[in-house]
């Protein structure tokens, strides 16, 4: 699976696609969660361990979740960095 895209601009189908790759043991609880929430990638990456129990994550997988989470969240946020540096730096030539 290539999600090339920013995980903010994932879209139901694409968070659905990421989870399926992911978590295969949790195909019918977060497969079916993603799209009776519409959860997009804007929403996955603000989602925590509260959220994550509501929508049946099994206890013993939830910190993997969370870690896979958070690590797409660093992600975000270094995308976000670096489009500011780009911006400053093509702004300062």
């Amino acid at each position: 699976m290539s999600l090339p895209k920013r995980v903010s601009l994932w879209t139901v189908v694409d968070v659905f696609d990421w989870v399926k790759e992911q978590y295969p043991y949790q195909k019918s609880v977060l497969q079916v969660a993603i799209f009776k929430h519409d959860i997009s990638g804007r929403a996955l990456l603000r989602m925590g361990e509260h959220q994550l129990e509501r929508m049946g994550v099994e206890v013993e997988h939830l910190q993997e979740v969370l870690l896979d989470i958070l690590l797409l969240r660093v992600q975000e946020e270094l995308e976000n960095l670096n489009d500011i540096f780009s911006e400053c730096f093509s702004s300062c030539l």
